[in-house]
């Protein structure tokens, strides 16, 4: 009877210990570099990037939260945005998610400022180097945006750079 309790308790602890290996960080943060081209004639913009991923439910969704800052000739825009992302583990090392949601776009462009509420679309492909711990790792991540403001601008880009895990 001492023997199977210990043997169970033993298998108790080992799957504890398993599940720690397995646990998700509390946060990751991204840092980038952004590209952005208009696709209704605003033409190319560049600029650093920063964001701040959680994971509320497991598999499901995760959230992410961002500000980006494009430059161009006579023009800067600042975007923050809150992506809904849905992701899919491909390997110990490789994941990918499809995001959606909304966005604030404040913009100055030959001295004229505005501000307009947008929707961002995404795809997310994280690569982790070492597959025992997230720790570093790298991504790309392309989008769409649509602009709600007057003019109803349109933009392809792409955001990619270095994840750091918190954990």
């Amino acid at each position: 009877m001492i023997a199977c309790r210990c043997l169970f308790l033993g298998n108790a602890f080992a799957q504890e210990s398993d599940k720690e290996s397995e646990k998700e960080p509390a946060a990751i943060v991204e840092l980038s570099g952004a590209a952005s081209h208009g696709l209704t004639g605003e033409g190319a913009s560049f600029g650093p990037g920063v964001a701040l991923e959680v994971t509320p439910i497991e598999n499901r969704l995760e959230l992410e939260a961002g500000v980006t800052s494009l430059f161009r000739r006579h023009s800067t825009e600042w975007d923050v945005d809150l992506i809904f992302k849905k992701p899919w583990t491909l390997s110990q090392k490789a994941e990918f998610m499809v995001g959606i949601g909304p966005e604030w776009i404040h913009a100055r462009q030959y001295g004229i400022t505005t501000n307009s509420i947008g929707a961002e679309v995404s795809a997310d492909f994280m690569y982790w180097p070492s597959s025992a711990k997230h720790r570093f790792g790298w991504y790309i991540e392309p989008g769409y945006e649509y602009s709600f403001g007057r003019g109803h601008e349109q933009s392809l880009g792409v955001n990619g750079g270095l994840l750091i895990a918190i954990w």
